[in-house]
């Protein structure tokens, strides 16, 4: 081990136990990660990228895996040491961030109880000590009312605020090695580029070595010193994060590389385009099909969207009295055309998601009127808005959670189309075949259960289960934002092509402006629960009106690493809520019209 090595990996070996038989993951993996050094682990799913930080961690289950090799920590082996010493350690000298915070995070104690109790173990704090210092983590991690919020549970908090009560248990202690695994995955832009920013000066001022497990190449390119490239348990390539990039060796690293929206690369191209997919066998363009993704502006609106309003109360006290409203989505209005895809983007908590529910009635709006093909949504029965959600589908941000565990993907994908009365079970049958055929899968797969699929093929399903019913329109939450690089370019190819080929029309919400870009026709910039900008994608991208755009374009992580030094600032003023004063009236907006289409909301 080197000097200058905080963690130094030797001929790693990490096998797990398969219908009895030993089969190898990660294979005589090696690698360094020197003082005040950011090390990035890159590959698609499957790669072994996080199971060599589990190994790390020493967190792999000891009844089904093996690990070989050296693990060295400051000197000491880490694969010897008896596991009282390795729990010492853990969360306080080397900490982990994880992917999935829900996951991670005890349901049933709150937040601040989960985080003090780091504090009272590893650095021997009394009660009132650890919430002082619960309290000045959580707003070092911009958790807005870090104060009233502290007590609440994992279930209180949105995705993004989960990952960073993550990120402040993590550095609790301020760890010397910090191994953090996908830590941006489930965060908007503008909160990713403060939080590795947070991560940059924490580093800066405690010395800390950080290996980077990530997908988002944007991110590799801004924060690593050096790159470890991985493909199917073994490491094909390692350098420094320019060479990487500018002359990558291995023909998969290109084929990666090639993958990487960026964001620009759509100026002056008036229609969505499929991205350029590598072969990572040979690094060669492969050829992708010519797809016509134009839209008649002179046919009727498939969605009409009118002043939609979406609140939740927030009661306290002994008769639950409404004391606030979370304003979530406020007089939001929009048309969608046929074969036509709107991005919505915004932070987390800004009421993307929250407007897509709404238009499909999975949550009941307060006001608004939606129309879809001309009929009034809000005005239905229950047996007509049935009927009408065959032509409305949605893809869910997490496939994992929207597919039941114990059905097979055959049956999930079949159970709507039985139930619609749109073929008996026999034809149902044949109907899945067909569609695991379209979205790239094997059509024998529709006997396999959810959790043997990877994460981009569990998409693809949902992907397969939202086209059944022959939908019209499809709002697809965060669809692709959970997978790697080179899966999520497949994935959004595949929609397109689908849009295509089906006539789709599409309400995308995402937080990735790279990837909204490449597949957007509109893009309508949500803040606080209104729409504050809207317009073709080409002018709000290139010509942004409002600060709010500005501010999210300015966020998005290049994929340059002459970047690196640069420093984002990291702002330490509270975050915006949209929760009001029970009695709060919304004031009227105006609004000033930039030609074309381009609305921008009068600030």
């Amino acid at each position: 081990m080197s000097v200058e090595s905080v963690l130094s990996v030797r001929d790693l070996t990490t096998s797990f136990r398969v219908d009895g038989q030993w089969r190898s993951v990660v294979q005589k993996l090696s690698f360094d990660v020197g003082r005040h050094e950011t090390v990035a682990i890159v590959g698609e799913s499957g790669s072994g990228k996080s199971v060599t930080a589990l190994s790390a961690m020493r967190l792999l289950p000891a009844a089904n895996s093996r690990t070989e090799g050296e693990i060295l920590f400051e000197g000491r082996n880490l694969l010897a040491l008896p596991e009282d010493e390795m729990r010492s350690l853990r969360g306080n000298r080397m900490a982990m961030i994880f992917q999935e915070p829900m996951t991670s995070l005890n349901p049933v104690l709150t937040i601040g109880f989960q985080l003090a109790e780091t504090l009272r173990y590893h650095r021997g704090l009394k009660r009132e000590a650890a919430r002082a210092e619960t309290l000045r983590i959580l707003d070092r991690v911009r958790i807005p009312s870090a104060a009233s919020r502290i007590d609440q549970f994992p279930h209180q908090m949105s995705g993004g605020m989960r990952q960073r009560v993550m990120i402040a248990m993590s550095l609790a202690c301020r760890p010397q090695l910090l191994i953090a695994d996908e830590p941006t995955t489930a965060l908007d832009v503008t909160i990713q580029a403060e939080v590795l920013e947070l991560i940059k000066l924490l580093q800066e001022e405690e010395g800390m070595s950080v290996v980077f497990i990530t997908h988002d190449m944007g991110v590799v390119a801004e924060t690593a010193d050096r790159v470890i490239v991985m493909l199917k348990g073994r490491k094909i390539e390692e350098g420094r994060t320019e060479e990487i990039f500018h002359v990558p060796a291995a023909p998969y690293t290109r084929a990666l590389l090639a993958a990487v929206p960026r964001l620009g690369a759509m100026r002056g191209k008036p229609l969505p385009e499929p991205f350029a997919i590598v072969d990572p066998a040979s690094g060669e363009p492969e050829p992708q099909p010519m797809i016509n993704l134009s839209v008649d502006a002179s046919a009727p609106p498939l969605l009409q969207v009118s002043n939609l309003v979406t609140r939740f109360e927030v009661r306290a006290g002994l008769f639950s009295k409404v004391i606030a409203r979370v304003h979530a989505v406020e007089n939001v209005s929009f048309d969608l055309q046929p074969g036509e895809t709107l991005a919505l983007v915004g932070e987390s908590g800004c009421g993307k998601s929250t407007t897509g529910r709404s238009i499909l009635r999975l949550l009941e709006p307060l006001e608004g009127v939606v129309r879809f093909e001309g009929e009034d949504i809000r005005a239905m029965g229950k047996d007509a808005l049935r009927q009408m959600r065959h032509r409305m589908q949605m893809i869910f941000q997490d496939p994992f959670a929207s597919l039941n565990p114990r059905k097979t993907v055959g049956r999930a994908i079949a159970e709507p189309i039985v139930v619609h009365g749109l073929a008996s079970p026999s034809e149902a049958e044949h109907r899945v075949a067909e569609l695991l055929r379209r979205v790239g899968l094997l059509p024998e797969m529709a006997q396999r259960f959810p959790h043997e699929f990877s994460g981009g093929q569990r998409q693809r399903v949902c992907i397969a289960r939202a086209l059944a019913l022959n939908p019209k329109l499809i709002v697809a939450d965060e669809a692709v934002s959970a997978l790697d690089v080179s899966i999520k370019a497949q994935v959004v190819n595949l929609l397109m092509e689908l849009q295509a080929e089906m006539g789709l029309s599409y309400l995308f919400i995402s937080h990735d402006m790279a990837v909204v870009e490449r597949v957007s026709h509109r893009i309508a910039v949500m803040y606080l629960g209104e729409i504050v900008e809207i317009g073709p994608r080409d002018a709000i991208i290139n010509a942004p009106a409002h600060d709010y755009t500005r501010k999210l374009l300015a966020a998005v992580p290049v994929p340059d690493p002459s970047r690196r030094s640069a420093r984002r600032g990291l702002s330490v003023t509270e975050l915006p809520t949209a929760m009001r004063p029970a009695d709060y009236v919304h004031p009227v907006r105006e609004w000033r019209d930039l030609g074309g289409g381009h609305m921008v909301m009068q600030s």
